[in-house]
């Protein structure tokens, strides 16, 4: 199939000609006839790096009347970044379309540009939520009339938070538009909103739904914690020609993995919140244009980067959400090209691995972390092969042959070469003299399955211990704010945790004994939550525990009243009864007053959180 066979304007064709478009992939086969030929809303399920910007923007470009001075599109994405390359797609598509204008709006902009380029309305509107609930409430744009609206990568906008800002907009345009809801994945979230505000909506799937790009394959290293800094350099100089994005948890994270690299000499530097939108797009541009190899980010930093040929993604650390990984991995692999995700993992993520291969439907692979010898030899021949294929200007170099050939006249040619691979190759080979085994030893494996990670001895069966945490449902605490508690303070999402229990006053959950000094020293010195040992109880393996003795500062962990702040979440004083929010983030205005006195109980773990799920978000509680 041609583009033209898909019955698009010859404004738009001779457009995309000229873009150097040719046949359409998959998902725009799909939706550009769908778009032209029906009425009816479109969920649309890609994954990212599909062409689906060219999917809805071919066939409402086709379908918008630019003789009209009126707002008759609306297309919504998660970033700024996102937003300006729809945009600037968009401006190409129609770039022989007479009269027609697309405005992209945006935070981390001076509002007052965008507000001079709207005293025209445009056709379309290409916006970042709030930015766009913004000019809305400053009367600058008006909703009233559009025919159409996209929501893109609406599974990356509920997950960074914009689910209230959606629904605002939604209930600002017309009953009578046509809705485009396109994503990688088809969270709960994305079919209640389907449900609630699209009407005799089709679902058109390129693709297995919920799964990965068909191109990426998919491996995994085991490695102890602390060696995890020195696998991720085992995998970047086993693969020497590598473009890849490494992913970790948090900003502080990624500035120390990026800081680590960049001293030992890899091409690599980190995207993350704390930089500045210039810094941002300066190391972004670096990245694009491959004056960067590798680029170390957080998720929310990496949202709206598009770049098509990455040959690796790394996950440093396994995402909670099988849906972020899935938004990772789908990063390479794209255009058709070949791509690896690679995760580094401990021994108890194994089950994380597991759950990951059921909801992609796809293997993983484990392999062994290379040693020093198997490094050496990639990076060798690769240099030979560099040198073997190298572009040789006989015209740039002739003049100073004749000098080279009499100073090395000396040497056979077995020994300029062995000279030449010493100079290129002496410091590497030095390094990795002697480099340690950094593969767990299978005994080693089996042992952490009935000892702990580190093997300590005396503990119950399952190796897990009963903490309690004096705050409970009476400060707003239920399972999700007490892992995101836990994760934040310990600064490790790795953390596994059991069996939750939250009462009126406590919370109580399991630790396997190997983590328990991680994290009781993580809530020490502070003054008001206090974490001990449950005396007396049994954890969900059975084993009677003793009292724990606080160690360092007595155990105990403080939100004061302005708030304890980690990561993207805090926690801190309640907020007055006038105060705005979603009741589904504010407990205790939805907890019936019977509730007071019960206790519930939940299995679940910071990482998998069966029953339960953390998922982030804005949360409050205040010791009483």
């Amino acid at each position: 199939m041609t583009f033209k066979e898909l019955n698009l304007k010859d404004d738009i064709l001779s457009a995309i000609n000229e873009l150097g478009y040719e046949q359409p992939m998959p998902v725009q086969e799909k939706v550009i006839p769908f778009m032209l030929e029906q009425t009816a809303d479109l969920v649309a399920l890609a994954q990212t790096g599909t062409g689906k910007t060219a999917a809805f923007g071919l066939p409402v470009l086709n379908m918008i009347d630019a003789s009209r001075k009126q707002v008759q599109a609306l297309v919504l994405s998660p970033t700024r970044e996102l937003c300006i390359q729809i945009a600037n797609d968009l401006k190409g598509y129609s770039k022989n379309m007479r009269g027609m204008r697309i405005v992209p709006v945006y935070g981390g902009e001076d509002i007052r540009t965008q507000l001079r380029q709207l005293d025209t309305a445009p056709q379309i509107i290409v916006a970042t939520p709030g930015r766009l609930i913004d000019l809305i409430e400053r009367g600058k744009i008006e909703l009233g009339a559009i025919d159409f609206l996209v929501l893109d990568e609406a599974d990356e906008m509920l997950n960074m938070g914009f689910k209230e800002d959606i629904e605002t907009i939604l209930e600002r345009t017309p009953d009578t538009r046509r809705t485009l809801l396109f994503s990688a994945t088809m969270p709960k979230e994305i079919a209640n909103i389907a449900k609630r505000y699209m009407k005799n909506f089709e679902e058109i799937t390129v693709g297995t739904r919920n799964s990965g790009s068909e191109n990426v394959e998919h491996v995994y290293y085991v490695s102890q914690a602390k060696q995890r800094y020195l696998v991720l350099k085992r995998i970047v100089d086993l693969n020497p020609d590598i473009y890849g994005i490494v992913f970790c948890r948090t900003r502080q994270e990624t500035k120390e993995v990026a800081d680590k690299l960049m001293h030992d000499g890899y091409n690599a530097d980190a995207l993350h919140g704390d930089l500045s939108q210039a810094q941002r797009d300066n190391v972004m541009q670096k990245f694009r244009i491959r004056n960067i190899q590798l680029l170390v980010a957080t998720d929310v930093a990496a949202r709206g980067l598009d770049v098509s040929d990455l040959t690796h993604v790394i996950n440093y650390n396994l995402p909670d959400d099988v849906e972020i990984y899935t938004h990772r991995s789908g990063r390479t692999g794209r255009a058709n090209k070949k791509g690896v995700a690679v995760s580094i993992i401990h021994s108890k993520e194994r089950f994380k691995i597991k759950d990951i291969e059921r909801m992609l439907r796809k293997s993983f692979v484990q392999e062994q972390i290379p040693n020093g010898l198997e490094v050496c030899k990639k990076q060798l021949f690769y240099m030979i092969d560099r040198m073997e294929n190298v572009e040789v200007s006989e015209e740039q170099i002739e003049p100073y042959m004749a000098q080279i050939m009499k100073q090395l006249e000396y040497l056979s040619k077995e020994e300029i070469l062995k000279r030449f691979v010493s100079l290129e190759f002496n410091r590497f080979l030095s390094y990795y003299k002697n480099a340690e085994d950094l593969n767990l030893p299978e005994h080693a494996t089996r042992e952490r399955g009935e000892r702990g990670e580190r093997g300590e001895r005396g503990s119950k069966p399952g190796g897990r211990i009963r903490l309690k945490m004096n705050v409970g449902e009476r400060e707003g605490i239920d399972p999700k704010r007490l892992l995101g508690i836990i994760n934040d303070v310990t600064g490790d999402k790795s953390i596994n945790i059991g069996s939750i229990e939250v009462t009126n006053k406590f919370s109580f959950f399991d630790v396997f004994a190997d983590q328990l000094e991680q994290v009781v020293n993580a809530f020490a010195g502070q003054s008001e939550v206090e974490v001990s040992e449950a005396k007396g109880s049994r954890s969900s393996d059975g084993g009677r525990k003793p009292e724990y003795r606080p160690r360092t500062g007595g155990g105990s962990g403080s939100y004061s009243g302005g708030g304890y702040r980690g990561g993207d979440r805090s926690y801190g004083s309640r907020p007055s009864s006038g105060s705005n929010g979603g009741d589904s983030e504010k407990p205790w205005r939805n907890r019936d007053a019977s509730d007071r006195g019960s206790s519930r109980s939940y299995s679940g773990s910071s990482d998998r959180r069966s029953g339960s799920s953390y998922k982030g978000g804005s949360s409050s509680y205040k010791k009483r």
